[in-house]
C-alpha cells in the first residue's frame, strides 16, 4: 500500500471532498500504552462516526482495537525505545501506522497450533484488508488498513504483502 497523498486541506484524492481525519500518539509508558492506544483507536473511530457522520461498524471497531493491540504490543516488547501511532481515515478504511525503532522487520511465521505465543502477525493478517512493513530511516513503520463498514469487507481475507 502506497502512503496516501493529501492535499493542504487533508483531503485525499479517492475523497476530495472530505478532509482526512487522522490523529497521532507517542506511546513512551511500558504497560499503559496498549491499553492507552486500544482506547485511543475506540475514541477516534467513535468521533469519526458521530462528528463526521462516517459508517463505522462494530465489526471495524474490534477489530481496530484488536490490530492496535497487536502491533503497539510487538512494537513495545521487540523494539527499543518509543512507539507512535497514527490513525488516519482513508478513504472507506483506517489505517493503523506504528512505528518503532527496531529495524529488524517482522516475518510472518507458519500457522501452528502448539505453538505458545508470537502469533500477532498472523492474526493481524488474518482480519486486515492489508498489511504493509517498511523499513524506515531509523526502525520500521507497519501499516495496517481496515474496512470501516461491514459490507466491504470482502477482501479481508487477502492481506497485502508483508
Amino acid at each position: 500500500m502506497e502512503p496516501v497523498p493529501r492535499g493542504e486541506d487533508g483531503a485525499t484524492p479517492d475523497r476530495p471532498d472530505r478532509p482526512a481525519l487522522q490523529t497521532t500518539v507517542a506511546l513512551a509508558e511500558e504497560g499503559a500504552s496498549i491499553a492507552r492506544a486500544r482506547h485511543l483507536s475506540v475514541d477516534f473511530l467513535t468521533r469519526a462516526r458521530a462528528e463526521h457522520g462516517l459508517r463505522v461498524s462494530q465489526r471495524a471497531l474490534d477489530l481496530t482495537q484488536l490490530v492496535v493491540s497487536e502491533l503497539v504490543t510487538n512494537a513495545r516488547k521487540y523494539a527499543p525505545g518509543p512507539v507512535l501511532m497514527d490513525l488516519r481515515i482513508a478513504g472507506d478504511t483506517v489505517e493503523v501506522v506504528v512505528w518503532d525503532s527496531e529495524p529488524v522487520l517482522p516475518v510472518p511465521r507458519a500457522a501452528d497450533a502448539e505453538r505458545v505465543g508470537q502469533h500477532g502477525l498472523e492474526i493481524v493478517m488474518a482480519v486486515v484488508q492489508s498489511l504493509v512493513v517498511e523499513r524506515e530511516p531509523v526502525g520500521k513503520r507497519v501499516t495496517a488498513r481496515i474496512a470501516l463498514a461491514d459490507d466491504q469487507v470482502g477482501s479481508i481475507a487477502e492481506p497485502g504483502p508483508v
